[in-house]
């Protein structure tokens, strides 16, 4: 099969010859200290010295062709790009705002950046303030430039599915980035009106900035991703209810905005312990849910996931990066792939990728582990690989 084949049988819930891989996305790409030591590794690639930072954030890096088809991904990604970024300087700290307004330092522990502040954090916040903020142009067509003819070139290669990846927005991500979230979560139970108004301005912002985006792209990929971290790692961020009342009307009206300009699948990003609201995701119609975070409560129970929600949602994930692949073998690592496969790609709906960024603390060899593994163990039928070295 080829690749958009394959991502084809995948949404329709049928078996196809091998389990997709993912990689190189805004949020799931090697960070750049990573990448240094997996160029190293692999001298014979011959890979860029300074690749480009695919997030400001996070310090990852886009993925160059070689590097993916060595790794066996299946998929490229379009990357809307930043406008209204800011550079700072804290002392001798560097730093930036985002278009949002949102301030981030560099902190070496990890060698990324982290938000420092939150512009509508202010105690008497109301109305007023939201409608008077520097909100980001959604109209301003830097955010696509370019994006198109990398979109429909890829989109002629049948060797690989295009997806188009998230704007760095999302309902609570960025209304809590914004406000803050200890004072948006106070909001929600005793300002109720000022976060609804929050939040609808942020998805009203949103829709037209991934309407503009599709318009350009929207034709040419299979997916398009939205990112909005609804849990912890033992818990939703906000109580169901909570989330029904305020989130999930305007993560629908996003996702129905997205739908209406491609008839690409939804991939909603989204950590943490969400269980719970696998069956409010699947009704709004989120078609794939990324990252199945298996260190996070109620989620490594893939198997049943996959038996409770597998008819109705397509799997993109599940391999942990915060253990598996930071402390176990490369032996052992192969035994969790294989694992995933199986619990998550019975019947099909599973694309196989890391639970996150890939970061200096995982090595080259427990990396390249994960991604044969999946080559090995992802070939349908299921076990074939293990009956053959079994005979």
């Amino acid at each position: 099969m080829k690749p958009r084949e394959r991502l084809r049988a995948v949404l329709e819930h049928r078996e196809p010859d091998r389990v997709p891989v993912d990689f190189g996305k805004h949020i799931g790409s090697f960070h750049r200290d990573a990448y240094v030591t997996l160029r190293a590794a692999l001298p014979e690639l011959n890979l860029p010295l300074e690749p480009a930072i695919l997030d400001r954030m996070a310090q990852n890096v886009r993925l160059d062709e070689v590097l993916c088809r060595r790794l066996g991904i299946d998929f490229r990604w379009v990357v809307p790009n930043w406008i209204g970024v800011c550079e700072t300087l804290t002392g001798d700290v560097p730093g930036y705002r985002d278009m949002w307004g949102v301030p981030y330092v560099f902190v070496a522990t990890g060698s990324h950046y982290v938000p420092v502040g939150s512009p509508l954090g202010a105690e008497d916040l109301d109305l007023a303030d939201i409608d008077s903020y520097p909100w980001p142009d959604p109209d301003d067509p830097g955010i696509v430039a370019g994006l198109a003819g990398r979109a429909r070139r890829w989109h002629e290669d049948a060797e690989v599915v295009v997806g188009a990846d998230g704007i760095k927005t999302g309902v609570l991500q960025t209304a809590a980035q914004l406000r803050g979230y200890d004072k948006l979560f106070l909001d929600l139970a005793l300002q109720p009106a000022l976060a609804r108004g929050l939040f609808e301005r942020v998805t009203e912002i949103s829709q037209r900035m991934y309407r503009r985006y599709l318009r350009e792209v929207g034709r040419f990929v299979d997916i398009v991703v939205v990112t909005d971290d609804l849990g912890t790692q033992t818990s939703l961020m906000v109580s169901p209810a909570m989330f029904r009342t305020f989130i999930k009307p305007n993560l629908a009206a996003l996702i129905a905005t997205i739908k209406s300009e491609t008839d690409a699948a939804v991939l909603l990003h989204s950590d943490g312990a969400i269980e719970p609201i696998i069956p409010d995701l699947i009704e709004i119609g989120v078609d794939i849910l990324n990252p199945v975070q298996t260190t996070a409560r109620g989620m490594d129970d893939t198997r049943g996931l996959k038996e409770r929600y597998g008819r109705d949602l397509c799997f993109h994930g599940g391999i942990d990066v915060q253990h598996v692949l930071r402390d176990l073998s490369p032996d052992e690592i192969e035994v969790e792939v294989a694992r995933r496969i199986a619990d998550l790609g019975t019947d099909g709906g599973y694309i196989l990728a890391p639970c996150h960024n890939i970061d200096g603390g995982i090595s080259p060899a427990q990396t390249l582990a994960m991604f044969d593994a999946a080559r090995e163990h992802g070939v349908y039928p299921l076990g074939s690989a293990k009956e053959s070295e079994a005979s």
